[in-house]
């Protein structure tokens, strides 16, 4: 592959990365109300999923998926409800006085099972790598320029959810009031339903 494809390729990855989406704005949150500990292991959980989705795509499930409205349907259902879940909890959690202490009540664990989950429901990360790579292949070798673009698509996003970890990060100091605190999972919880409602319906 030439530098000017590889660019454009990268170029490409990095608007659709910094382009608003459920894994910033849970991110974010996130990190802003239980810490970077857990950010860390939340951005650890979505490189995994999505890991595991370019592997898959790899494979030739992402076309499977693709062709089976249904099968589609059902994945594309089940991480609307994920979302919906994680916003229960949230609004739930305003009122526990144990998540507004230092940590948030959450540890690394739980932001690496919900970084992993969300991704792994998200049917839309699969069929990203089916769209976005074949635009950018030749004629020779495609199995090692899907395996170098895959990397490179991880690299990117990796590098954006820790920049993401890193700012939000610095709002931690300033959500030692449980009051402040219990405030910031309401409007998790807000957010991330506003989130399944839009992937709902964005389909």
């Amino acid at each position: 592959m030439n530098p000017e494809n590889l660019t454009s390729f990268l170029l490409t990855v990095l608007v659709l990365e910094l382009t608003p989406g459920p894994n910033m704005a849970w991110l974010a949150l996130l990190t802003a109300t239980a810490g970077r500990r857990a950010g860390l292991a939340a951005v650890l959980g979505i490189t995994l999923g999505l890991t595991v989705q370019a592997l898959l795509a790899a494979l030739g499930v992402a076309a499977i998926i693709n062709a089976s409205p249904r099968l589609f349907a059902a994945l594309h259902l089940a991480g609307v409800g994920y979302l919906l879940y994680l916003a229960v909890r949230s609004w739930r959690d305003a009122g526990t006085p144990a998540h507004h202490l230092p940590g948030g009540g959450e540890d690394g664990a739980d932001g690496f099972r919900q970084g992993l989950v969300s991704n792994l429901l998200n049917p839309k990360a699969a069929l990203l790598f089916m769209a976005v790579l074949p635009g950018f292949l030749t004629s020779d070798d495609r199995g090692g320029q899907v395996l170098v673009l895959s990397l490179l698509y991880l690299a990117v996003a990796l590098a954006v959810h820790l920049v993401i970890v890193v700012a939000a990060g610095s709002l931690r100091g300033a959500l030692a009031d449980p009051m402040v605190s219990a405030r910031m999972h309401r409007i998790q919880a807000v957010t991330l339903t506003g989130l399944a409602v839009w992937l709902y319906w964005r389909g």
